[in-house]
């Protein structure tokens, strides 16, 4: 289907999660758009930053038959140490691998959906949303993929069920009006206030993203945006989990006349380190501590104080 704009409301899609209480009020089903226009150090989901589909291995799976190796036309999987490694310059994801192994241990993620696919999927899950839930969009950046995002939101809304998507702001202006129009809540992630640190971060600068979060706040104020704005900050140790950082962002969310509903402080975790092992990539906070419960009091109470 195209929209009015001229575009196709496919995407490539990385997975379907139910059962999500992670993503927005309630019991929810994800769905993870593929493709994100920042590149976070400490990105939990790693396989959803290129647009391009992937081969994941799951180890626990593999029977070790071969039977992947044999039928790759590119010869792009070899082993090492009994571990499966696809060598990503030479893979060009066509998934003759993926129907060759016998125990479903190779996944081809990424595959393009439309919206209506999707939307059917999700809407499964309806009997589930009656105490809050519902449906969020994630990423990846869903605000690479508007025509997409909006065609779900307005098929999953005429179904009466409760629409979120969670975006970093890196995207087009025009993208984030759009689906603030179509969406009933944007979950909206400041990561870090300090643009020098948000470039060693992330890969690119702050500006657009608070540019569009300031678009997004007055859109709302002004009565244009039917969306609800939850703040999310991920505290990273050795990054953004800094008082100062903490502070400054609370202090920018001070300034802002649109009613911000809920401000919340994502502590770090360390499981994505199996989805990087499984994509063959090392990760720089595969070993990095969880926070205390002292350092998230502390970090709370600077954003309360703010």
């Amino acid at each position: 289907m195209v929209d009015e704009n001229g575009e196709r409301a496919v995407a490539p899609i990385v997975s379907v999660q139910r059962a999500s209480t992670e993503d927005g009020p309630g019991l929810r089903t994800t769905v993870f758009v593929k493709g994100c226009s920042l590149e976070c150090l400490w990105c939990h989901n790693p396989e959803a930053v290129s647009p391009k589909p992937e081969v994941l291995w799951n180890d626990w799976r593999c029977m070790g038959s071969r039977a992947c190796d044999a039928v790759c036309p590119r010869e792009a999987i070899s082993r090492v140490d009994g571990t499966v490694r696809v060598d990503r310059k030479l893979c060009d994801a066509c998934g003759r691998c993926v129907e060759a192994c016998p125990s479903t241990a190779l996944e081809l993620v990424g595959a393009p959906r439309t919206a209506e696919d999707v939307a059917a999927e999700v809407l499964r899950d309806r009997s589930y949303y009656s105490g809050g839930g519902g449906l969020t969009v994630s990423g990846g950046e869903p605000g690479l993929r508007p025509a997409f995002v909006v065609r779900l939101v307005q098929l999953c809304r005429q179904a009466g069920v409760h629409t979120a998507v969670d975006t970093c702001g890196m995207c087009s202006p025009r993208a984030i009006e759009r689906i603030a129009e179509a969406a009933d809540l944007i979950l909206y992630d400041l990561k870090e206030m300090d643009d020098r640190r948000h470039r060693r971060f992330t890969g690119q600068s702050n500006e657009r993203i608070l540019g569009n979060f300031l678009r997004l706040a007055a859109q709302r104020a002004a009565g244009r945006s039917r969306a609800a704005i939850w703040i999310r900050t991920p505290l990273v140790p050795g990054a953004t989990a800094t008082e100062e950082n903490v502070t400054a962002i609370g202090r920018f969310l001070s300034t802002i006349e649109a009613p911000i509903e809920r401000w919340e402080l994502c502590a770090f975790n360390n499981l994505a380190r199996d989805k990087y092992r499984r994509l063959g990539r090392t990760w720089k906070f595969a070993d990095t501590p969880l926070l205390s419960r002292e350092e998230l009091e502390r970090l709370t109470a600077a954003a309360r104080r703010s």
